[in-house]
């Protein structure tokens, strides 16, 4: 009989070959408009690492492209028929570091930058977006209605900043990310599940400077159903559908705010709740995080 070792091995050399030889409309499949459709697990991220090398390939890519260079990857050429495979590369990106890298790594880091960098390519691939970005970015910002590129190129870039928060907020980054996160409010707010209240919810919570908890509890109410905490209810009855709508609420104003049962009662129901089919990646990873934050919880 195989050990275990030389049977997860074999799976995922399998998985590998099959992802070599996914066509584009495959491996867009595995990426849909408001989730990635594959497993939390070593397959899943065969599956997803597959993805993107045959989304690099569909644009041209090829390993003399140094993606850690925005200006590079700014020259890069690409057909404006395949903007959306560029949102789905910073996508799928994004979604390697969030999900199947180390948290903090250098790894991590270089995912989320080259996710930033294909999210900020598409935007400029948009003449008026090119042509105001230097002057006024939030005009620039506002000649956008590509919602993923949007939010793909924001997600990206808040991650990478949180690297050097400092730096970036110096830098002016917060100020940019804010400019792009109100713009996908207004263009489609039900992107990701509502995506968008939980990144303006982590940001003005994570802000090194003018960090606000009720401004950070505003947005979250938006996507949690949690009467007795907030003044509004939430914009949608299938919130508490996607997991990390709820661990956002208890991470970044629950357990900021030390209110310490409430994270508890909040962590606790997602783990009470089965994983699904509808969200098979993020769920499954929101499991994850939320038993994890339980433990800090119960240790402090």
């Amino acid at each position: 009989m195989k050990s275990m070792l030389a049977m997860l091995l074999c799976a995922v050399g399998a998985v590998a070959l099959a992802g070599a030889e996914l066509e584009l409309d495959e491996a867009l499949a595995l990426i849909p408009e408001h989730d990635v459709m594959i497993s939390y697990d070593t397959e899943g991220r065969a599956q997803l690492e597959a993805a993107i090398g045959v989304l690099r390939s569909a644009l041209g890519v090829t390993a003399a492209l140094d993606e850690l260079d925005e200006r590079a990857v700014n020259r890069f050429p690409v057909d404006p028929e395949l903007r959306h495979v560029v949102n789905k590369l910073s996508q799928s990106y994004y979604t390697l570091a969030d999900a199947f890298l180390e948290q903090g790594s250098e790894a991590a880091r270089q995912a989320y930058l080259k996710g930033k960098h294909w999210g900020l390519k598409s935007l400029r691939m948009n003449p008026e977006f090119a042509a105001l970005e230097g002057r006024n970015f939030a005009t620039a910002v506002n000649t956008i209605s590509d919602v993923s590129a949007l939010y793909w190129a924001n997600a990206n870039w808040l991650r990478a900043a949180e690297f050097s928060p400092m730096v970036a907020f110096v830098a002016g980054v917060t100020w940019r990310t804010e400019a792009l996160m109100l713009r996908i409010r207004e263009v489609d707010p039900s992107y990701v599940s509502y995506g968008v209240y939980r990144s303006l919810g982590a940001y003005w919570s994570g802000l090194p400077v003018g960090r606000d908890l009720n401004r950070a509890l505003e947005y979250l109410c938006h996507v949690v159903d949690e009467p007795e905490l907030c003044a509004h209810g939430p914009i949608d009855p299938d919130v508490d559908e996607y997991f990390e709508n709820r661990l956002f609420f208890a991470e970044f104003y629950l357990m900021e705010a030390g209110k310490w049962e409430d994270a508890r009662r909040v962590l606790q129901s997602i783990l009470d709740e089965p994983i699904g089919d509808k969200y098979p990646l993020y769920n499954a990873l929101v499991h994850e995080r939320a038993a994890q934050l339980l433990e800090e919880i119960e240790q402090r």
